[in-house]
């Protein structure tokens, strides 16, 4: 199979299901905006030493190729003769625990924290704002078109946990959050 299909020289693209829209569509970008995010966590997974983080970010990036192929198959009931993996409560409640387990071990924030530290725990921090800005362009997708219940609040939850795993990865390095000075 050829990696080129050349079915995109014309600036369209295919959904699943074979509906054909403009590759500068608002569903096109809302899924490229998760696909970039899916590559900066894999930068992050590359610069991480603490396993754990590794780990979570793995479990991750598969939750992200099942948001990618929900956002790219319209949920219309004229497309619902094919079954796609779509978000749900599962991975919401999922990225939830990690939340509450990595938060757990590490010291409350009194202060509000700069970006930076380890390398991993800096593209952690990338990769927190990429989601938030798909999370924006999935939120804007949702009001032209109907979306998986879950995606945005997946987004949401997805955020705040890299925004911890960020802060873990210092921390189980012995390498301090920068604080914000006034």
């Amino acid at each position: 199979m050829k990696i080129y299909t050349k079915t995109g020289d014309k600036g369209e693209t295919s959904l699943f299901g074979g509906e054909r829209v403009s590759k500068d569509d608002v569903r096109i970008d809302a899924y490229g905006s998760v696909d970039e995010l899916n590559a900066i966590i894999g930068c992050a997974v590359t610069e991480a030493l603490n396993q754990e983080v590794k780990d979570a970010l793995r479990q991750v990036q598969n939750h992200l190729f099942i948001a990618g192929a929900d956002l790219a198959a319209p949920t219309k009931k004229e497309n619902r003769n094919f079954q796609m993996p779509r978000i749900s409560e599962n991975e919401i409640k999922n990225v939830e625990k990690k939340i509450d387990y990595f938060d757990g071990k590490i010291p409350e924030l009194k202060h509000f924290i700069l970006p930076g530290g380890t390398k991993g725990a800096s593209f952690l921090q990338l990769a927190r704002t990429v989601c938030r800005r798909a999370e924006r362009k999935v939120v804007l997708l949702s009001k032209k078109v109907e979306i998986g219940d879950f995606l945005i609040i997946y987004l949401n939850r997805l955020s705040d946990l890299l925004f911890v795993l960020s802060r873990y990865e210092n921390l189980s390095n012995h390498t301090p959050d920068i604080e914000w000075k006034k």
